[in-house]
């Protein structure tokens, strides 16, 4: 005889009531400790930016960089590090999103497969070397040798070769690609000869490039310095030095800010967003980014996700418009897929995901997967709280949800691992800084790629055509089968569209955008 059922959604209530408990008695201590903090240091003295006359700036980051080699990982604590200490090939208009200039200062496409970029002429890294195009080709090659083992490789799979010859940098691409130049935004231009004489090892420990900054010390899983490059090519940034210290804790970097320790922090809560609105000495500064933030199922070794059936039920489980409300407060906005509307390839047809827990349950038991047991893999990078709801979501139509938690390295490992043995379910947040669906559903869900635990040939056949479509309104087509086959087989779930949430120093003059770029040598504090 079957035991009575909980009553529907009783624990995803509970765990929103305790949440909401809890915050409230987070947000009674953070202003409680916000009073100490500033009662005590009503005039900061520290060595942050914001004391005034200071050039020197402290980032306070939800974790420590996972490498500061711009070939390997591209999660948010690496790149807004090394972006600073390298210089990308081209760039984004913040406003319109269009690439522009950077190191090359034009280009043009001499058939279909061929692209011409013209570098400047000089730049130096900041040994002193001279920055030419077989810097930029071997950084190129490097992403694509499957020896070095580059988690971008599929952002740049479309490319057949790449040369430099002085500062003329010759691209050739498998097919005709309508992302090359997005891609090339992201490439971040390394030192050939460097790497060759240090090593790849070396080089992660001790990166040296073109950029506006330059690598200073580090200490490992703690903080890395960075000193302004005199040497620089552009504008002299106005910030001389900058320390980013990984603060895994929102509250401490709340109050790290408040009493002037650090003069900007990344990866704030609602709550903590809300919190220091209160507080006269700082701002929030948020946009709606590209980021998704996602479920992903092991459809190859997850034991019930491998079933379509426990994937879908999964995603009729979760209360999308409650867990958004209730714990995003007005950063975060609903979406149909795996993918932002900001993003190139977007389908209008998406619409946002139902919740229906009875079919849920349905299915769970249609499957044989009543009182089974998935595993959910996560890190300290990403939100608790949503993560508990989601597990409160899943567990009330049946089954029983084990949360994984581990460092964020630890996680991409574990996740980009050949054995796919990382789970049944995992959360993250997927940004490519490309705005366009290619970045996002092809590294994530496309067989064989490192990312994706998924395997459908009618799927590959979409998304490899759509990358080496030319005409806008054919890609718009085949991503629009592409996203009707994931909604079908459900080997993902979109659960928002993200918005960067960071505090600063009133002082401190910047603008987030919706790639989630944090260059120091845009920011500035006003006298």
């Amino acid at each position: 005889m079957r035991a009575p059922r909980t009553p529907r959604a009783s624990r995803a209530r509970t765990v929103l009531r305790d949440l909401r408990a809890t915050r409230a008695a987070t947000l009674s201590g953070l202003a409680a400790l916000l009073a100490a903090t500033l009662t005590a240091c009503a005039l900061p003295t520290t060595t942050g930016g914001s004391a005034p006359g200071s050039a020197r700036l402290t980032a306070d980051l939800a974790g420590y960089p996972s490498s500061l080699d711009p070939g390997l990982q591209y999660d948010t604590a690496s790149y807004s590090v090394y972006r600073n200490i390298f210089d990308q090939l081209l760039h984004r208009n913040r406003d319109t999103n269009e690439p522009v200039p950077w190191l090359a200062t034009h280009w043009r496409r001499t058939n279909p497969t061929t692209w011409v970029f013209t570098l400047r002429d000089d730049v130096r890294f900041s040994d002193g070397s001279r920055l030419t195009a077989k810097d930029a080709a071997f950084s190129i090659q490097r992403i694509l040798d499957p020896k070095f083992g580059s988690q971008q490789n599929a952002n740049f799979s479309a490319i057949a070769s790449a040369t430099g010859s002085g500062h003329t940098l010759t691209i050739r691409t498998k097919y005709p690609s309508p992302t090359l130049l997005t891609y090339l935004t992201t490439l971040s231009v390394v030192p050939e000869a460097y790497v060759k004489k240090v090593g790849d090892d070396r080089f992660n420990q001790r990166p040296m490039g073109s950029g506006p900054y330059k690598f200073a010390s580090s200490i490992p899983g703690s903080q890395v310095v960075l000193e302004r490059n005199d040497s620089y090519w552009g504008k002299r940034p106005p910030i001389r030095d900058v320390t980013f210290r990984a603060v895994p804790s929102a509250a401490s970097r709340v109050a790290d800010l408040t009493s002037g320790k650090a003069d900007i922090a990344d990866a704030m809560t609602p709550d903590t967003a809300i919190q220091m609105k209160g507080v006269s000495n700082l701002k929030v500064l948020s946009a709606p980014t590209e980021r998704v933030s996602y479920l992903a199922f092991n459809t190859l070794n997850g034991g019930p996700t491998e079933d379509a059936r426990v994937r879908r039920a999964i995603s009729l489980a979760i209360d999308y418009k409650a867990l958004i409300e209730a714990l995003e407060q007005g950063y975060g906005k609903r979406v149909g897929g795996v993918l932002t509307p900001l993003a190139i390839g977007y389908p209008k047809q998406l619409r946002p995901y139902s919740y229906d827990p009875d079919e849920a349950r349905r299915l769970v038991e249609e499957a044989g997967a009543e009182g089974k047991s998935v595993v959910m893999a996560t890190s300290p990078a990403f939100d608790p709280q949503i993560v508990q709801v989601i597990q409160a979501n899943i567990q009330d139509v049946g089954l029983k949800v084990e949360i994984r938690n581990s460092d964020q390295a630890t996680y991409l490992k574990k996740v980009q691992g050949p054995a796919h043995d990382w789970g049944s379910i995992r959360f993250g947040q997927w940004s490519c800084s490309c705005l366009d669906a290619d970045g996002v559903i092809y590294p994530l869900f496309r067989s064989g790629t490192v990312w994706s635990s998924y395997e459908n040939p009618a799927f590959d056949k979409l998304v490899d055509r759509a990358r080496r479509t030319i005409d806008p309104a054919a890609r718009d087509r085949l991503y629009s089968e592409a996203y009707k086959i994931l909604g079908e087989d459900t080997p993902g779930i979109g659960l928002f569209q993200v918005y960067s949430i960071y505090g600063a120093n009133k002082r401190l003059v910047w603008e987030p955008d919706a790639q989630q770029s944090f260059y120091v040598a845009d920011m500035r504090f006003a006298s």
